[in-house]
């Protein structure tokens, strides 16, 4: 399947060194970061330690992905424990991916209703821990409508249970979204058989690409639905040429965005001088707005 790629102009900044960290200011954008660009870190290091770099090059926000549904801990803390983390570096603790998927049984039988137990405790893990947000980052592919629609229904009980507490609810989007179930494109079924007041799409830029589509259009034909934005790119941010971030940013204020999550899933260079590159791509990129609020 062909690539559309919007070409921008290469950042000129070189890559970031620690004695450019030392020398870093705060940001003057809203810039989130999703904890998963620093996976291989936190392997082997506590959140503790990462969190004041992450705020010292300027991230505002964090979106998390790495809750523990057994004991109910985002990264080995208590919710409460994680939001005091978080704001003691002078971050905001934005957002969460959580998924739990339907069961082939439940698919089978039409009923998601037994799911909604766990996402009780999960909803409620995630409002002490002060998420403004949750995000279901993947169903995987659906092999026909009738499970999709099932899955459509399943998303806007849970984002009917997030709103009843305060948070917002959506759907974080891949490249197989994309593909026909039935002749029908999978992400604009989901689109227009969710309800926008329990379910908004954090649109993942890099993965609309790579699915053959355009951000800027599924903007203007579905306004309003898209509350966050993730901004990627094949490593760091605008290395690659392919993603055009100055349209997307251009035509920013038509996705209705309240937010933007920086998500580095491959490296060219060591994790933090990857994830500094790109927070630097965005603080210099004079399209890119300083706030999404209205």
């Amino acid at each position: 399947m062909a690539l559309i790629a919007l070409m921008v102009m290469p950042s000129c900044k070189k890559p970031a060194t620690q004695q450019d960290e030392q020398a870093l200011t705060p940001a003057n954008k809203e810039i989130c970061i999703q904890l998963y660009s620093v996976r291989d870190l936190l392997k082997d290091h506590p959140i503790d330690s990462l969190l004041p770099k992450l705020a010292k090059m300027g991230y505002t926000s964090v979106e998390a992905a790495g809750y523990n549904d057994k004991d109910g801990t985002f990264y080995g803390k208590t919710p409460e424990e994680f939001k005091k983390l978080v704001e003691a570096n002078g971050m905001a603790v934005l957002s969460s991916h959580v998924s739990h998927n339907l069961s082939d049984e439940d698919l089978k039988k039409g009923d998601f209703t037994p799911e909604l137990d766990w996402w009780k405790a999960t909803v409620a893990a995630h409002k002490a821990a002060g998420m403004k947000y949750i995000a279901d980052p993947w169903i995987g592919p659906q092999k026909n409508i009738k499970d999709l629609q099932l899955y459509c229904d399943y998303l806007n009980a849970i984002g009917k249970l997030c709103a009843d507490n305060g948070i917002k609810f959506g759907y974080h989007n891949h490249s197989y979204e994309f593909e026909k179930i039935e002749d029908q494109i999978m992400y604009d079924y989901m689109l227009t058989h969710t309800d926008p007041n329990y379910v908004f799409f954090e649109m993942d830029v890099y993965w609309v690409m790579r699915g053959a589509a355009s951000p800027v259009a599924y903007f203007k034909q579905y306004p309003g639905r898209f509350k966050l934005l993730h901004i990627k790119d094949e490593a760091e941010l605008g290395q690659s040429g392919m993603v055009g971030f100055d349209a997307i940013f251009n035509n920013v204020k038509i996705s209705g965005a309240e937010g933007i999550v920086v998500e580095v899933e491959r490296y060219n260079m060591p994790v933090l001088e990857s994830v500094m590159e790109s927070i630097n791509y965005l603080k210099n990129a004079p399209f890119v707005p300083a706030s999404y609020q209205n």
